[in-house]
């Protein structure tokens, strides 16, 4: 069991038998009247983010979870995934991994959330690192405002990045937001 001070981002909980993800939390102290947490909640078995507020103290359920370290195989429709510890391959959904298929790069180690065994959510590294394939030329000397271009990266995703970006630079991609970091040395 958890209780409302053990509450911090990505905590996962259970609540009416569901598993939830804590996306963001307030401790609230308000003048009269007991403190509270006011929280949102992703839903991992559906991924809708809900609103709710917990009594201080209040304790919620540990999920029946397990996390596991799988490497990125390949597709054909579905998603393959190798287990690096016993071999075992698990295929998910194209629906399951939603958007974060802009960022899987072949043989990249990702987190693969099991409840009750089912697989339920997928979690990437925080950056990745991708090589861009397609770019409009930026304008010589267009550098005194903050002015993007869309780019296209080896996986196909498109990303706004600066001008100065070419095909064949390596870029640093927050994969929470699909937002353009820095640029590395390759």
């Amino acid at each position: 069991m958890y209780s409302t001070p053990d509450f911090r981002r990505g905590l996962k909980i259970e609540i009416n038998n569901e598993p939830f993800a804590i996306v963001s939390f307030q401790h609230v102290k308000p003048g009269k009247g007991g403190a509270f947490v006011r929280t949102k909640l992703k839903n991992l078995l559906n991924g809708n983010v809900v609103d709710r507020t917990f009594r201080s103290g209040e304790k919620v359920g540990k999920p029946d979870i397990e996390e596991k370290e799988m490497q990125y195989l390949y597709t054909d429709g579905d998603f393959h995934f190798m287990d690096n510890d016993t071999y075992e391959q698990t295929a998910l959904a194209a629906d399951l991994v939603g958007k974060d298929k802009d960022f899987l790069q072949e043989n990249s180690v990702v987190t693969v959330l099991f409840y009750k065994g089912r697989v339920v959510n997928l979690e990437l590294p925080t950056f990745v690192i991708l090589e861009v394939t397609e770019a409009e030329p930026g304008l010589k000397g267009d550098t005194a405002s903050s002015v993007t271009k869309p780019v296209t990266v080896e996986t196909g995703a498109r990303i706004n990045v600066p001008l100065f970006i070419n095909p064949g630079n390596h870029l640093k991609i927050d994969t929470r937001t699909g937002e353009y970091m820095e640029r590395v040395k390759s």
